[in-house]
């Protein structure tokens, strides 16, 4: 799925122009960004680099795949090449999951036990870019994009959905895509399936959701739209249904967090 109205150069100079003035007003030096091989670090770390700003790629590995340990140093490298604002770290973090695994009690579903470790990684994950943030004053930016952030809730609330600010948040799967392509991201990182990378293998997003991004996008511009189940049939029924059900259950973690207000007869 292609959007052939996207002006890529104008959006790239665009986010670029608002993380420079979002930084330069919060009075920080500049980003953090943990990278993990996919296409959403990969150009949101590129866009954070071409504010100029110093920018620190953060890798977490976890008992990761290999593909995706090797796609992040591949990115990396394509930054320093680029940039000379860009430094990067890896803290290992495998330790500290066994550690806290071993400091909690298990569960009898193992289902429930492998999400919650899922989760529990990408929540580490975040305690990590912002103790880096910390010491180096910066802020953490996010790498979510429109159809997990507000289709269908496909993050960690307080994992990878904890961050300071998200530059790609407004954009389609297929639009950070077109962004990839004309920043010339690595090949390898904007072929490679897109995966969350929080079970230790090698399954892919789509595995999880039953459905691709792109017809994750078709299902989201519909529903946008007022469409409803009956209005289609066959695969692009059931891709309906997917992204109908998961927009549903996943409001906690697309809406804000809700506050019980106090009425003021009460106070």
């Amino acid at each position: 799925m292609k959007n052939k109205n996207f002006q890529v150069e104008a959006v790239t100079n665009h986010i670029v122009m608002w993380l420079k003035e979002y930084a330069t007003q919060a009075k920080v030096n500049g980003y953090v960004i943990g990278i993990s091989g996919g296409i959403d670090s990969a150009v949101t770390s590129t866009l954070c680099a071409m504010t100029g700003l110093p920018l620190l790629c953060v890798e977490m590995p976890i008992h990761q795949e290999v593909s995706q340990v090797t796609r992040a140093k591949e990115h990396i490298s394509f930054l320093k090449a680029k940039f000379n604002n860009v430094q990067s770290v890896e803290a290992d973090l495998t330790d500290t999951f066994e550690s806290l695994i071993k400091a909690v009690p298990s569960s009898q579903s193992e289902y429930l036990l492998n999400l919650t470790l899922a989760n529990t990684r990408a929540r580490i994950r975040m305690t990590t870019l912002y103790y880096f943030a910390g010491i180096n004053r910066s802020l953490v930016a996010g790498t979510g994009n429109k159809v997990e952030d507000f289709g269908v809730g496909f993050f960690t609330k307080y994992g990878d959905g904890g961050v300071d600010l998200s530059p790609i948040a407004d954009l389609m799967k297929s639009e950070v895509r077109q962004i990839g392509e004309y920043l010339q991201i690595p090949s390898s990182i904007i072929i490679a399936k897109p995966t969350d990378g929080l079970f230790g293998d090698d399954r892919s997003d789509e595995d999880q959701l039953g459905a691709s991004y792109d017809e994750l996008e078709i299902a989201m511009l519909a529903h946008e739209q007022g469409a409803k189940t009956d209005d289609f049939t066959g695969r692009e029924k059931e891709v309906f249904e997917i992204y109908s059900r998961l927009n549903r259950i996943n409001q906690h973690k697309i809406n804000p967090i809700p506050i019980c207000i106090i009425p003021t007869s009460l106070l």
